[in-house]
């Protein structure tokens, strides 16, 4: 049986491979389109599994949020280059994973790895897909959902850093405020109360070097520290510190002027903790090209 180009149009729309590599894998398969499909997924997975002890450190920041804004979820998917993490292929797969996500009860990068997609793949399967298609390692790093009586709002910046908010009273316009301000300022926790004690002991040991050094007298050392430790924690707490659209408020007056609460906030950022690889743009086009 021969190989018709509209089997190649099929094949093509089935498994979003490029035309020339689906008509060698019918001509290889004797134009059975369910054979070259299971061949191709062989291979695809035999790419993907050779693939993934890739490093990858580049990716995209996703969040999906419910239409009352009470539940959202906020991903950080993997890529090895900022080539593919831009493309349009690599964001619709993102945002396909955080919506399965919000819509399933997980809790694990594994178990999410086994939700099926709106095209009858799972999520794996869909990763290993696109690995077998960009040539680079493809990774669902890690997500964090929120599930609230109040309300969620987010902030991406570009694609590589995104914020979470959960607040006690649904408000976007105020959860995205809040979420800006996070992802350029980056705060501890929300307040005082939540800053771990042995950090604020490290500064205050550090803080008595340096006042001692000056000769003063104890009672003004002692006041000395107070102060340092006090400036230390309004830097350190979203609470604390200066709201970065006008900062003669704090962010504690901010919400609260709106008889608002924060609860919890998460923050991701593409590559952090990943020891990355150093490399050239030129090698990553050639490695697109060839598809390595």
């Amino acid at each position: 049986m021969s190989v018709t180009a509209a089997m190649v149009k099929e094949l093509r729309e089935r498994t979003g491979s490029g035309m020339m590599e689906c008509r060698r894998a019918l001509v290889e398969a004797n134009a059975d389109m369910e054979l070259a499909i299971e061949n191709m997924r062989k291979a695809g997975l035999a790419k993907a599994d050779k693939k993934s002890n890739r490093i990858a450190a580049e990716g995209r920041i996703t969040v999906a949020q419910s239409p009352d804004t009470k539940h959202a979820v906020i991903i950080d998917v993997n890529c090895e280059t900022d080539f593919v993490a831009k493309g349009d292929t690599f964001k619709e797969f993102a945002n396909a994973i955080a919506e399965a996500i919000l819509a399933a009860d997980v809790n694990t990068v594994e178990e999410a790895y086994e939700l099926k997609l709106a095209n009858g793949k799972t999520i794996d399967e869909a990763r290993r897909g696109l690995i077998s298609t960009l040539g680079e390692n493809i990774t669902l790093r890690r997500f964090q959902k929120v599930a609230t009586e109040g309300g969620t709002g987010f902030y991406l910046h570009g694609e590589k850093i995104g914020v979470l908010v959960e607040l006690a009273t649904a408000d976007t316009e105020l959860a995205k405020d809040v979420a800006m301000h996070i992802a350029a300022s980056k705060p501890m926790c929300i307040a005082e109360t939540d800053v771990p004690a042995e950090t604020v002991e490290k500064e205050k040991a550090i803080f008595v070097a340096q006042a001692e050094e000056s000769g003063k007298p104890a009672a003004i050392i002692e006041k000395m520290i107070g102060g340092r430790i006090k400036k230390f924690l309004a830097e350190v707490t979203l609470e604390g510190q200066a709201f970065i659209k006008d900062d003669k408020v704090t962010v504690a007056q901010l919400v609260g002027g709106k008889g608002n609460k924060v609860l919890s906030f998460i923050h991701f950022q593409v590559g952090e903790g990943i020891e990355k690889e150093e490399g050239d743009f030129a090698a990553e086009v050639m490695a697109q090209v060839r598809g390595s």
